[in-house]
């Protein structure tokens, strides 16, 4: 186990698991939420969910369920929370006011050495810490939902963040077991949502124009291009597919602009499509069902993970 400390703001689904990740490998980490019965609640669902990964032998770190736990504490004071952490990872709901209004307490509280991180997957770092006098120290980690089954996560420098931040987060990610990418400069969505956002556009565009139900739009995912992607990037499908990248490029570069002319505009979300979507999917996965639905989902990125360490 180690002495370092590390702080989780936000003690829902992300901060949990944030906290078992670092517990995993022994840093001392604190929960902090605003009401002490949020938090002890917390605790009780993180030492189930601990014993239950254990159970099922699919439990990270390098300690038992009970280690583990041992390394977690709560509090409801921010200041009890963050001092003397050398790493906070924020977790609170994704309303740019909350995040300024928290980063301002922040501020006040850590000292030169302490990494501010954000989970946000909305916002970049520059919205949040422009006015602070830590500013140089806060970046965005955003991780994969959910991140102890799933282990990207991306970290997004503010124009001010201090490169030693970033590579110390990127240090800290490795450590815990996540994979880490570490984007040059912030962009809006960062990479994996513009990537994702892609994909969820031209199926929705697919839908839109009757081209393929909802339920085949998944199957071209999840029985085709989603197999090789759980293992290969894009970049290197397309390498594999060909001799070598530049002998791609000149098989297919004219073939692809043309069919990406076609696409069309960018859809907006809503209305009539909207309700179809949602139709169809409810035929799929009924909203009762949903939790249920998730369980399988998690237990197969674990049994994903799993295949893929042995590969």
């Amino acid at each position: 186990m180690k002495k370092e400390k590390v702080a989780i703001i936000g003690s829902g689904l992300i901060g949990r698991s944030w906290a078992m990740l670092f517990a995993g490998v022994g840093y001392q980490v604190t929960i902090y939420d605003i009401i002490p019965e949020i938090v002890e609640k917390a605790l009780k669902e993180t030492k189930l969910e601990l014993e239950s990964v254990e159970k099922q032998g699919t439990i990270r770190g390098t300690l038992r369920a009970a280690e583990q736990f041992a390394c977690i504490r709560g509090t409801d004071n921010l200041k009890d929370a963050v001092t003397d952490a050398i790493y906070v990872q924020e977790c609170v709901p994704e309303r740019l006011d909350i995040k300024k209004k928290l980063y301002g307490e922040l501020d006040g509280l850590v000292g030169p050495n302490t990494i501010l991180a954000s989970s946000t997957s909305t916002f970049m770092p520059s919205l949040f810490s422009e006015d602070m006098k830590h500013r140089a120290q806060v970046l965005v980690a955003h991780p994969v939902n959910p991140p102890y089954y799933v282990p990207l996560v991306e970290i997004v420098p503010a124009p001010w963040t201090k490169p030693e931040y970033t590579t110390k987060a990127r240090e800290l990610m490795t450590e815990i077991g996540q994979k880490p990418v570490t984007l040059s400069r912030q962009i809006e969505g960062f990479a994996l949502n513009r990537i994702q956002y892609a994909i969820l556009n031209e199926t929705w565009r697919l839908v839109a124009d009757g081209i393929l139900s909802v339920k085949d739009i998944d199957v071209v995912m999840s029985e085709g291009l989603g197999m090789r992607y759980a293992f290969l990037g894009p970049l290197e499908t397309a390498h594999l597919n060909a001799e070598g990248m530049l002998n791609y490029c000149d098989r297919y570069c004219n073939t692809i602009y043309a069919v990406s002319e076609t696409m069309g505009p960018t859809p907006r979300m809503e209305g009539k499509v909207a309700e179809q979507v949602a139709k169809e999917m409810e035929e799929m996965v009924p909203i009762d069902k949903l939790p249920e639905r998730r369980a399988w989902r998690d237990a197969c990125l674990t049994k994903l993970a799993q295949l893929k360490k042995t590969l």
